[in-house]
């Protein structure tokens, strides 16, 4: 017969089973200070590029081309920015849960909700005010920018959504979805391809070089990043990324190299990095053939003793 614990104890034991059980209704709304906060400034951040997209198409039809002391092309670019910046934010509130060992269904609910409208909603309106918008040399690019950007953020929302879904505990219960993977262009990467690409137009409009040779193949590149994000195509996830992280010589002689691209070449090369993201992921899926969406090997039946 087994002594019966302290009321402590027990209190204490009875507590830690409530934080396991992720359907514990306090343990799910549980809002944890830091990890949230993150994820408030990664919405903010995404406010605020919403805004300088409104403010950059005001001064495009303002007389004095300005708004706020600033033209169209620096109100894109300062909506690029937030974009980034949600981007920091966004990496920070998950990796901050999982060190703490503080994550929630309250915190997974709020994070994709910040999402929508940080890599949904504002590369959304990037692409129809800037990218595929008459701008480039195509009055009929009006007719289908405003289509191609609700693609977008449809399926921003639709991958977050079956993000929500695979990652849900109910559905494998005692069990983790490898964080070595993503399945679907993850949504920060693509808000981050529209963005990089906002900066390179930008930079050809200033040095008065034009794409108009090339601009017939924005509104497929969108959709292919928009189509990406709800594919089964699996990316690399940084989150395991830590201090103790170790690496072989090559991707270390290529990390450095990336990062001498981006300071020499700034615009170009952030954007051809986010291709290569792109691409790596899909020359990978080509080459191993097409994986299912939650490969994970089903649990075997319990042994009757």
């Amino acid at each position: 017969m087994t002594p019966e614990r302290p009321a402590g104890e027990k209190a204490v034991a009875d507590d830690l089973a409530r934080r396991e059980d992720p359907y514990n209704v306090t343990q799910a709304s549980r809002i944890y200070f830091l990890p949230n906060l993150m994820t408030a400034g990664n919405l903010f951040c995404g406010f605020m590029a919403i805004v300088e997209c409104i403010q950059a198409r005001l001064a495009e039809t303002s007389p004095t081309l300005e708004y706020h002391n600033a033209t169209n092309a620096d109100h894109y670019r300062y909506a690029v920015w937030f974009i980034f910046g949600a981007a920091g934010f966004d990496a920070l509130d998950g990796r901050l849960a999982r060190m703490g060992g503080r994550e929630s269904l309250f915190g997974a609910e709020f994070d994709s909700l910040a999402d929508v409208v940080s890599f949904g909603m504002a590369p959304a309106l990037l692409m129809f005010y800037l990218i595929i918008s008459p701008t480039q040399g195509y009055e009929w690019f009006r007719n289908v920018g405003w289509f191609i950007g609700f693609v977008y953020l449809l399926c921003a929302a639709m991958r977050l959504a079956r993000f929500n879904v695979i990652m849900n505990p109910f559905l494998r219960p005692g069990r983790k979805e490898s964080a070595k993977d993503f399945v679907g262009l993850p949504v920060p990467a693509a808000a981050s391809t529209v963005a990089s690409l906002v900066l390179l137009l930008l930079k050809l409009e200033e040095s008065d070089r034009s794409i108009k040779n090339w601009a017939l193949t924005l509104p497929f590149l969108m959709l292919l990043v928009a189509m990406l994000m709800v594919s089964t195509v699996r990316y690399p996830s940084g989150k395991n990324v830590d201090m103790q992280t170790q690496t072989r010589l090559r991707p270390f002689i290529l990390i450095l190299a990336a990062i001498g691209l981006l300071v020499f070449y700034k615009e170009v090369a952030v954007f051809g990095l986010c291709l290569s993201y792109i691409f790596f992921g899909l020359f990978r899926y080509f080459r191993r053939g097409r994986p299912s969406l939650m490969e994970v090997p089903a649990p075997k039946p319990a042994k009757r003793v």
